[in-house]
């Protein structure tokens, strides 16, 4: 009999520390409803567990100082193209693991680097920068027309382009 009064509390110390934890929960969001909504506004929903920089020029200072590539995703908010890539990109796993090793920006308007804009200012598309502030202009999706833009379908080519922007890095540098 010992044994199951045993069990017993123990199950029932379980169930208030989860209860606990739950109250907590709830009152941190009441409180500080800006708080967790600022990682929020920096990824846009492209990954929300991911560290993004602000501001293009911040992304190159990283990116030099960290030896980390620089992954730039230009897209619109009510652009239905970029909305559709953004669900794939923010859902696909290993892209999201992969994109630890970039320094991240995701831009609604355009920068006044040209280099940025090597064949037009459409969205989305996504351009690598190396850590010596080089545009990667040879790393390219599949359309000749739109060279760095990608389609939810082209997904897993954008997934090993950025295998390519880490690839190339080690070999240089």
């Amino acid at each position: 009999a010992m044994e199951r009064s045993y069990v017993s509390v123990l199950l029932l110390l379980i169930v208030i520390s989860c209860a606990l934890a739950k109250d907590v929960g709830k009152k941190d969001s009441k409180d500080t409803t800006t708080k967790p909504k600022l990682p929020q506004t920096l990824s846009r929903g492209w990954g929300d567990q991911l560290i993004w920089t602000q501001t293009y020029e911040e992304a190159l200072f990283r990116s030099k100082h960290s030896q980390k590539p620089l992954m730039i995703i230009h897209h619109l908010e009510d652009c239905p193209h970029s909305q559709a890539l953004k669900k794939v990109f923010a859902e696909h796993k290993d892209i999201q693991k992969l994109a630890e090793k970039f320094i991240l920006l995701n831009l609604v308007y355009e920068t006044t680097d040209k280099n940025l804009a090597p064949d037009g200012q459409y969205v989305p598309r996504v351009l690598f920068i190396d850590p010596s502030l080089t545009v990667r202009a040879d790393i390219t999706g599949r359309y000749s027309n739109r060279l760095y833009a990608y389609e939810p379908s082209d997904i897993s080519l954008l997934y090993s382009n950025m295998q390519k922007a880490l690839k190339l890095l080690k070999t240089e540098l």
